[in-house]
C-alpha cells in the first residue's frame, strides 16, 4: 500500500504502541507481525514508527534482504546509530564515518565495540557477528538506560546472509537480552509459524504472533465512502469492489484512484485495463509474481494446480486425478506451493488467498498462454465478457434473501470437510432440503436438511444474534427427536463472546458473515456483501 495511504488499523496500532511502552516497565513481549502479501503490514509499521514518540525507546526499523554479511552488519549499525542520533538536535547524514564520530562522546563502550565488529568484518573474522551486532542495543542502554525495539521486515532474509548458526544465536539472545524487544514482520506465514515453533520456541522472549488481516466489509465500505465522495459510483457496484479486492488494502487503493482518474468509464473497462493492459498495474504485478514458479522444477505443474484452483475445481482428490499425477508427487507439489504460502488449505478444499490473483490466473494468463492467434483484441474482448458477467452474477446474487443463497449453498455439499475456526466441519450430501418456519418472535426464517447421517436445522437471521435468540434456538430444535443434529445459526452482525459461549453451552455452531464467506468462497459460489 502507498505510504501516503492509510485508513483503519487502529487494533494493531494500539497493541504495538502497548507492547513497546511495556518495555520501559521490564515487560518485553516480542512481537511477530504475519500477513499476506499486500495486506499491509509494513504500512501499519510506518505509521507506528511515524505516531511512535519516546526519548527513552530506540527503534530500529530494518528490512531484511539478501546481501553479504559485511552489507548486513554496517546498515544494521547504521540504522542503529542514526536512530541513536535522531532526536538531538544536529542535523544528520546518512554516512557510517560521520555517525560513529558523532556518537562517540555519547556511546564511546558502544562504539568501541562496533569498531571491533568492522575490524572483524574486515579480516573475514565472521564468528558470532549476529550476536555481536545485537548485543549493541544492550551496551547502548547500559550506557544511556534506553531500551531498543528491533523490526525485521520479512526477517526471514536474514537467512541469505549465510549465517550458520543463526536461530540459535537468536534463542539466546531472546533470553540474556532483556531490554532489546524484536518485532519481526513477515508474508511467508507458513514458513514464520514453522521458525517460531521450532527454532524460535522458548519459555522466555517467545513472540506474540499477529495476524494482519484484510479489511473487513465494514471498514472497505467505509474506505470506499471516504475515498470516493462525490463520485458517481453506485452502491450495489461499491459492494462488489469490496467483494472483487477482497478488502486488500492495496487493490482498493489501485481501483479506487483508478475511478478517479477515469471517472467516465465504466467500472469492468477500468478492470479491464488493469488486468489485462501490459501497463495495467495488476496486469505487471502478477506477471512479477507467476516468474517465481516459472523458475522452478516442474514449473507447469505448479501452474496447473493453481489454475484448477483458480477455475473452481480446487476439491484436493480432483485436482490430482484431472492432472493424473502420482498422488505422493502431487502432495509434494501441493505442500510446497502451501510453504510458499502461494495457496492455503481448508480440509478437502485448495483454495489462493488473492482472490484477484485468481481471477487473472484464470482469465489472463490461462488465456494468454493457451491463445493460438496471440490475438490482444480477441482475449480482451473475452475478458470483458468475464468481467461483466462475474459482476452481473454478483448482483443477482446480492437481492437473494439471505435464506434462499443457504438453500442455494447447502445443495452444494457433498460430504466434504473444511476448517472453520480450528474445527474441522463436515458439510453432509443433502438429500432433502425444506425451508423452515420458527415459531418464535425473533427467528423467524430456516432450512432443515436431511443427509444419511445426521439433521441439520439452520436458522437465519440478518440482524445482531443475542443470547435470548440461542436459547430460543435451542428449544426450537428439541421439536426435533433425530439423535445426530447439528444446529446452525447464520448472521450477518459480528458475534459477542457470550452469545458464543452461550452457544457453546446450546451445542450450536454460529455462523457470522465471515465463516459463511469462507464456504461460499471454497464453492467459488459470490460473497455475501452486507
Amino acid at each position: 500500500m502507498n505510504k501516503s495511504v492509510f485508513f483503519e488499523r487502529k487494533s494493531y496500532l494500539e497493541l504495538l504502541n502497548k507492547r513497546v511502552s511495556g518495555l520501559k516497565d521490564n515487560y518485553r513481549q516480542n512481537i511477530a507481525i504475519i500477513g499476506d502479501e499486500l495486506v499491509g503490514k509494513t504500512s501499519i509499521i510506518f505509521k507506528f514508527l511515524e505516531k511512535f514518540q519516546d526519548p527513552n525507546i530506540i527503534t530500529l526499523y530494518f528490512e531484511a534482504r539478501p546481501e553479504s554479511l559485511n552489507s548486513f552488519a554496517r546498515r544494521f549499525i547504521g540504522i542503529l546509530l542514526y536512530n541513536f542520533l535522531l532526536r538531538s538536535a544536529m542535523p544528520l547524514k546518512e554516512d557510517l564515518d560521520f555517525l560513529i564520530a558523532k556518537s562517540e562522546k555519547y556511546i564511546p563502550q558502544t562504539i568501541e565495540k562496533i569498531r571491533l565488529i568492522l575490524n572483524s568484518l574486515s579480516k573475514r573474522k565472521k564468528i558470532n557477528i549476529f550476536t555481536d551486532l545485537n548485543l549493541l542495543c544492550e551496551l547502548i542502554h547500559q550506557e544511556t538506560g534506553k531500551y531498543c525495539v528491533v523490526i525485521f521486515d520479512e526477517f526471514q532474509n536474514l537467512e541469505s546472509i549465510n549465517i550458520a548458526t543463526l536461530y540459535r544465536e537468536w534463542s539466546k539472545l531472546l533470553v540474556t537480552n532483556k531490554n532489546t524487544m524484536y518485532i519481526i514482520v513477515s508474508s511467508m506465514k507458513f514458513k514464520t509459524k514453522n521458525i517460531l515453533s521450532k527454532n524460535l520456541s522458548l519459555l522466555f522472549g517467545n513472540f506474540e504472533v499477529v495476524t494482519v488481516e484484510p479489511f473487513d466489509i465494514k471498514v472497505s465500505e467505509e474506505y470506499l465512502l471516504n475515498r470516493l465522495e462525490g463520485v458517481n459510483i453506485s452502491a450495489p457496484l461499491k459492494d462488489f469492489i469490496v467483494y472483487f479486492t477482497g478488502g486488500y488494502p492495496l487493490y482498493l487503493e489501485l481501483v479506487v484512484n483508478a475511478i478517479l482518474e477515469n471517472k467516465q468509464m465504466e467500472l469492468c473497462d477500468i478492470l479491464e485495463n488493469m488486468l489485462f493492459d501490459s501497463s495495467g498495474a495488476l496486469n505487471q504485478r502478477f506477471s512479477n509474481y507467476i516468474k517465481r514458479f516459472l523458475d522452478l522444477s516442474f514449473a507447469n505443474d505448479y501452474i496447473s494446480i493453481l489454475y484448477l484452483i483458480a477455475s473452481g475445481r480446487n476439491k484436493i482428490k480432483d485436482i490430482a486425478h484431472i492432472l493424473r499425477m502420482q498422488k505422493k508427487d502431487f502432495i509434494l507439489r501441493m505442500n510446497h506451493l502451501l510453504e510458499l504460502d502461494a495457496i492455503a488449505r481448508s480440509g478437502d478444499f485448495l483454495k489462493i488467498n488473492d482472490r484477484v490473483f485468481n481471477y487473472w490466473i484464470k482469465f489472463v494468463y490461462q488465456e494468454k498462454l493457451h491463445s493460438l492467434t496471440f490475438d490482444a483484441r480477441s482475449q480482451k474482448a473475452k475478458l470483458r465478457d468475464s468481467l461483466k458477467s462475474m459482476i452481473q452474477e454478483f448482483l443477482v446474487n446480492a437481492q437473494k434473501p439471505l435464506v434462499e443463497r443457504m438453500n442455494e449453498l447447502l445443495r452444494l455439499f457433498e460430504n466434504e470437510m473444511v476448517q472453520m475456526e480450528r474445527k474441522k466441519v463436515r458439510l453432509n450430501h443433502f438429500r432433502e432440503i425444506k425451508p423452515l418456519e420458527f415459531h418464535s418472535k425473533v427467528l423467524k426464517n430456516g432450512l432443515i436438511g436431511r443427509s444419511q447421517e445426521s439433521l441439520w436445522i439452520v436458522a437465519v437471521k440478518a440482524d445482531l444474534l443475542t443470547e435470548d435468540d440461542i436459547v430460543e434456538f435451542s428449544r426450537e430444535c428439541r421439536r426435533y427427536r433425530h439423535k445426530l443434529q447439528r444446529k446452525i445459526i447464520v448472521t450477518l452482525k459480528d458475534i459477542d463472546m457470550n452469545t458464543r459461549l452461550r452457544a457453546l453451552e446450546e451445542k450450536i455452531w454460529t455462523w457470522d458473515i465471515n465463516s459463511l464467506n469462507q464456504i461460499l468462497d471454497l464453492y467459488s459460489r459470490p460473497r455475501v456483501i452486507a
